[in-house]
């Protein structure tokens, strides 16, 4: 036996999605989420709304650029493409080669 199509209202479906009614309508009017307008009312499939929230499923391992790596933080990782670790470098260089020397002096010996 054929169900009908299972229709919801914004409400619901901000709820199953856990947004507030203007992101629902955002993603609507960005064509991330089909939606249909039945008179002055808006209404979505259900089961469109639940493969919606599985297509935004995140992959594992696909985040690492939110949190920092444990053994240093991102500097360390924007270093390691360069084969040196911000230790490695000289002061001049760590602080973006801005003249400045750690102890607040001329850079090289020079004298100004």
């Amino acid at each position: 036996m054929t169900e009908g199509i299972k229709w919801i209202g914004t409400p619901e479906a901000c709820a199953r999605l856990g947004v507030t009614l203007r992101t629902l309508y955002r993603f609507i009017d960005e064509g991330q989420l089909p939606a249909y307008k039945m008179g002055r009312v808006i209404r979505l499939q259900a089961h469109e709304v639940d493969a919606f929230i599985e297509g935004t499923r995140i992959q594992p391992g696909t985040l690492e650029h939110l949190y920092p790596d444990p053994r240093g933080g991102q500097a360390n990782r924007a270093t390691r493409a360069s084969g040196a670790t911000v230790e490695e470098r000289p002061a001049s260089e760590q602080l973006g080669g801005t003249g400045i020397d750690i102890d607040g002096g001329p850079e090289n010996g020079e004298e100004g």
